[in-house]
């Protein structure tokens, strides 16, 4: 069927309708041009077109408007909507932010000046933090981002103090400010590590560029079965299910080592499964038995053992042989000093050529002795208190010394004995319900270590951070 089409008019219809709410100026040009071109021909194009043919010009004609309209502009072509939010934006309020950090030595007063914040908006950041967080705790490295008006009227703070410590202050509908703590989104990645010891354990784990937390801890669990100091041997193997955490894929801390095993050619092998006893947690063997004794083997893990227990060694500063009835630990000048069980302070001050000396008693007819000692820790006197693993004081060279190390010694009903080669009993043994709990943990985690050897599963939780709901980290 033929059609019979005024080109000119069609052309006009097609630009209105298609640019009639997109750029009426643009669309008054190129109907005049039209219209000009129209006179001056001085005739009338008469096209006799089937109707596919004329759809398939109409849309080629509709591309090369659009095109034209792209070239003058510059820009995409935009809706009514893009040039009604442009109108709005030029309403939207102007606002600045301030980042700051702190530095050592500085004050919240001092920052802010340094960064050009009003007195005012200190004291009103202080006052909406009051009963939230303390200004006193602050540290090197805190941040805040300061959100303020035209005016420098406070819009908005957040002050992060730590991964896990982040506030904030904001404005709410009423126009006052209201400060809260923020739940905070990490990812738990559970991973495994295995290796062999080759030096120490602390080289092993560094060479998974690892920090020293980790090896510590690790350490802590076999404390009272090995001694990291003397008894690792070259070929001995290790294992650890550990949980770190990340945020915004950054790495933030440790959770918890779930499964921790050794292979000692010493002592033999070792292994502990983290198990949460309603709050109390603590680590046991296959059988449920507690890993922690009732002492553990050396007041500071990762310490060299410079002197061995002796009934005849020469002494390195009156060079005359005599007995050597304890363990001496070589460290660095400073390094903490833990008690080996709970007990009680029976001594602490300056005996003789020990220097500086903490006496621990700890019931049953154990005694332990801790010497050379550069400084004791706080509240450590005569009659006080101590738990396992409480650090009671700090390396040194007090005394008859050539070099900070700790004399450590114990002796049952004022027997001497070495502290490496003493047996002690388990700290509890698991029964009951408790038992049969921490049996379905063990072979969960046992399944867990084991899928984890395979390099393809990768175990991740999301984990949201809340005051209802805090997490601990090594």
């Amino acid at each position: 069927m033929a059609v019979e089409i005024n080109i000119f008019t069609h052309v006009r219809n097609i630009c209105k309708a298609s640019l009639l709410r997109i750029c009426p100026p643009c669309l008054a040009a190129l109907s005049r041009a039209l219209a000009r071109f129209h006179s001056n021909t001085q005739r009338q194009l008469v096209l006799f077109l089937n109707t596919a043919h004329f759809l398939t010009i109409g849309v080629s004609l509709a591309l090369v408007v659009a095109f034209f309209l792209y070239a003058v502009d510059g820009r995409p072509i935009k809706g009514e909507d893009a040039y009604a939010s442009e109108e709005s934006e030029e309403f939207l309020p102007n606002v600045r932010e301030i980042v700051g950090e702190i530095r050592p030595g500085d004050s919240l007063s001092s920052s802010f000046r340094s960064n050009g914040v009003d007195e005012e908006v200190r004291e009103t950041v202080i006052s909406a933090f009051d009963g939230v967080m303390d200004f006193r705790d602050m540290k090197p490295n805190d941040r805040y981002t300061l959100t303020l008006d035209n005016d420098g009227t406070l819009l908005k703070c957040l002050y992060e103090s730590g991964p896990l410590e982040v506030h904030a202050i904001e404005r709410t509908p009423e126009g006052s400010l209201a400060a809260k703590k923020l739940d905070v989104s990490l990812d738990c990645r559970t991973v495994k590590l295995r290796g062999r010891i080759e030096s120490s354990l602390f080289a092993a784990l560094a060479a998974f560029k690892e920090d020293a937390k980790l090896v510590y801890t690790f350490a802590d669990i076999f404390a009272s079965k090995i001694d990291f100091n003397t008894e690792t041997r070259f070929g001995d193997t290790f294992e650890l299910v550990v949980e770190k955490y990340y945020k915004n894929n950054e790495f933030v801390g440790y959770g918890k080592i779930l499964v921790a095993r050794y292979n000692s050619k010493e002592v033999g092998p070792l292994e502990g499964f983290y198990f949460d006893q309603g709050g109390k947690s603590a680590y046991f063997d296959h059988r449920g038995y507690e890993l922690g004794e009732s002492f553990i083997r050396s007041p500071i893990p990762m310490a060299r053992v410079s002197s061995g227990f002796s009934y005849n060694r020469r002494h390195p500063v009156l060079d005359i042989v005599r007995p050597h009835l304890g363990i001496d630990l070589a460290a660095p000048m400073g390094t903490p000093i833990m008690a080996t069980s709970d007990g009680r302070v029976k001594f602490a001050g300056w005996k003789g050529g020990y220097g500086k000396q903490i006496i621990l008693d700890h019931g049953g007819g154990y005694q332990t002795y801790y010497g050379h000692l550069s400084r004791f820790a706080n509240n450590i006197k005569a009659g006080a208190k101590v738990r396992q693993k409480q650090i009671i004081g700090y390396v040194g060279s007090t005394g008859m010394s050539t070099g900070p190390h700790l004399d450590y010694r114990m002796a049952q009903n004022g027997v001497f004995a070495n502290p490496f080669n003493v047996k002690f009993r388990p700290r509890s043994q698991l029964s009951g319900t408790e038992l049969v709990l921490f049996r379905q943990d063990f072979q969960s985690l046992t399944q867990l270590a084991s899928s984890l050897d395979d390099p393809k599963i990768v175990v991740v939780k999301n984990v949201v951070v809340t005051p209802e709901n805090p997490i601990s980290m090594l």
